[in-house]
C-alpha cells in the first residue's frame, strides 16, 4: 500500500512527551504512515533520544529554536504524501485515530474539506474544547476586558464554548495539536506563515485555506490524546510574550488598520494592568513576575514587529476535484 499520511512533530524540550507520541505512531499510523519526521528545534533535555533506525523516522535537527511554523514546514518539506498530520509532542494516537480521520478525508462527502482535526481527550479521558471561532477585533478587546463572557453578542469568544465537541461538524478552527491537511492546500499556501514564531499559525492558515475555498471539519469519532501546554508550562513568560506577538501580528494582518491599532494598543497598555491586578489578586508573585517579564520582551520587541509587512499572503482557489 503506498504511503497516505505523512507525520511532522516538532520537539523542543518535550522531555517524556515526545517517546509517547512517536511509540503512539509506531503503534496506531498504520500501513498509510509515509514519513515520520521530527524537528528537534535545539532541545537541551535529552528528549530527542529516539530510535533513528526506525524506517519511517526522519530526525532533523536544527541546532535552534526555529520557531513553529517554520519548524513544520521544514518538516513537511520531508514528505510528499498526500495528507500531512502536523502532531504535538504532546499528543498522543490512539487505536482507529488515524484511520478513522483518513477515510474521512478520502470519502466522497469530504471533498471541499482541507482540514480535519479529532476529538482530543485529556489524562482523565475528559473532552477538551479546542473549536474556535474566527476572531474579529472585538474578541480580543472583550478578552483584555474581561466582558467576552457578560456581552457574548457584542464581544464574541475565540473558543466554541457552546459547542460540546461531542458530534461531527464543520467548525472555522480546530486546534494545531492534531492538524490533518490536505498536501496540495498546503503547498498552495506556501505553508504556515513563519512570521508567527508560535500560537496563531494554525488559526491563520485556516482563515486562509477558507478564504481559499475549503473547509475545516472536526470529526469528534475520531479520537486522540492531547495533555495541552506540554512544551510551554516552565517557560510562562516566553509564553506571554509569543501569544501577545502573535496576537498583534495576527490583527495587523486580517483587521482593518483601526481595528487592528486598537487590539495593539489595549495588548500593550492595558493587558499588562489588568494582568499584575489578577497576579495580585490571587497573592501570585510569580505570576505577577512572568507578567513584567512577558511584557519587557513585548515592548522590546514590538518596532520590529510592527515594521513588520502586513501583508496578506496571494492565495489561489483550488479546485475541487
Amino acid at each position: 500500500m503506498s504511503s497516505v499520511v505523512d507525520i511532522v512533530i516538532v520537539n523542543w524540550n518535550s522531555g517524556h512527551y515526545l517517546a509517547e507520541c512517536i511509540e503512539s505512531v509506531r503503534a496506531f499510523g498504520g500501513d498509510a504512515l509515509g514519513h515520520v519526521v521530527i524537528v528537534d528545534n535545539g532541545s537541551t533535555d535529552g528528549s530527542l533520544s529516539s530510535d533513528e533506525s526506525w524506517p519511517t523516522l526522519k530526525v532533523i535537527r536544527t541546532g535552534e529554536n526555529l520557531g513553529f511554523a517554520k519548524a513544520c514546514n521544514l518538516g513537511a518539506s520531508n514528505g510528499d504524501s498526500p495528507y500531512v498530520l502536523f502532531l504535538n509532542p504532546d499528543a498522543r494516537l490512539l487505536e482507529s485515530t488515524l484511520d478513522k480521520a483518513l477515510a474521512f478525508m478520502e470519502s466522497e462527502s469530504a471533498t471541499h474539506i482541507g482540514i480535519c482535526g479529532v476529538r482530543l481527550i485529556d489524562e482523565k479521558g475528559e473532552t477538551q474544547r479546542h473549536c474556535a471561532h474566527f476572531p474579529i477585533w472585538l474578541t480580543y478587546v472583550g478578552r483584555v476586558l474581561g466582558l467576552e463572557g457578560v456581552i457574548p453578542g457584542v464581544f464574541p469568544s475565540l473558543l466554541m464554548r457552546e459547542f460540546d465537541h461531542l458530534t461531527n461538524r464543520a467548525v472555522d478552527h480546530v486546534i494545531g495539536a492534531f492538524f490533518l491537511v490536505r498536501r496540495s492546500l498546503f503547498t498552495a499556501l506556501s505553508g504556515f506563515d513563519e512570521r508567527f514564531f508560535v500560537y496563531l499559525e494554525d488559526l491563520d492558515f485556516s482563515l486562509r485555506a477558507k478564504q481559499a475555498g475549503w473547509s475545516t471539519w472536526y470529526l469528534a469519532e475520531a479520537v486522540a490524546f492531547h495533555k495541552g501546554h506540554g512544551t510551554s508550562e516552565n517557560v510562562k513568560s516566553a509564553r506571554l510574550f509569543y501569544s501577545i506577538r502573535s496576537r498583534m501580528l495576527y490583527a495587523m494582518k486580517h483587521f482593518s488598520p483601526t481595528a487592528a491599532a486598537a487590539v495593539i494598543l489595549l495588548a500593550l497598555f492595558v493587558e499588562p494592568i489588568s494582568r499584575l491586578v489578577r497576579a495580585a489578586l490571587r497573592g501570585s508573585g510569580q505570576e505577577a513576575w512572568d507578567t513584567i517579564c512577558g511584557y519587557a520582551m513585548i515592548w522590546k520587541g514590538v518596532p520590529a514587529l510592527l515594521y513588520a509587512s502586513p501583508n496578506r499572503h496571494r492565495v489561489r482557489t483550488l479546485k475541487h476535484d
